[in-house]
């Protein structure tokens, strides 16, 4: 690796454990940037490799990429990220993963049941939906809905 102050895409892949579509993805998507060198190639700074970590620790969560990227736009620009820094980025996401954790759970509890039989019939179902009657409140898992919670 060179010892250059910055790194290429190749160098941040192998870093990164990524492949360098992926690295070119989440650029287009904003939530990392580079500079291009006089040979009009792209250059990384360092902490790119914190922030690629992030994106895939909270990609793994469920978060959902907007969010991550409304959480990387707080984080400072023209500098390192200091420990404070990502402590303000983790606060960001407590609520939203802890309300993930409570949908989750309650999937959990309720499909125990249900994972016994499989018919999802059981009139104790937590998880049964007779003659589609949610569907006049919308489309979608109405009963997992934060909503509902």
């Amino acid at each position: 690796m060179s010892n250059s102050v910055s790194l290429s895409v190749g160098e941040v892949a192998t870093r990164s454990g990524l492949s360098v579509s992926a690295i070119h993805f989440y650029e287009s998507k904003g939530l990392i940037h580079s500079r291009r060198n006089v040979g009009n190639q792209r250059r990384y700074r360092r902490d790119v490799l914190r922030r690629l970590a992030v994106i895939r620790i909270a990609q793994r969560t469920g978060l959902p990429l907007a969010s991550i990227g409304e959480a990387l736009d707080t984080l400072p620009q023209a500098r390192t990220p200091t420990v404070e820094d990502w402590r303000r980025l983790s606060r960001h996401w407590r609520k939203d993963l802890d309300e993930r954790i409570g949908r989750l759970t309650q999937l959990r509890d309720q499909l125990t049941g249900c994972i016994g039989c499989g018919c999802l019939s059981l009139k104790k179902c937590p998880l049964r939906n007779p003659s589609d009657e949610l569907g006049a409140d919308g489309s979608g898992p109405r009963l997992l809905d934060a909503d509902s919670l």
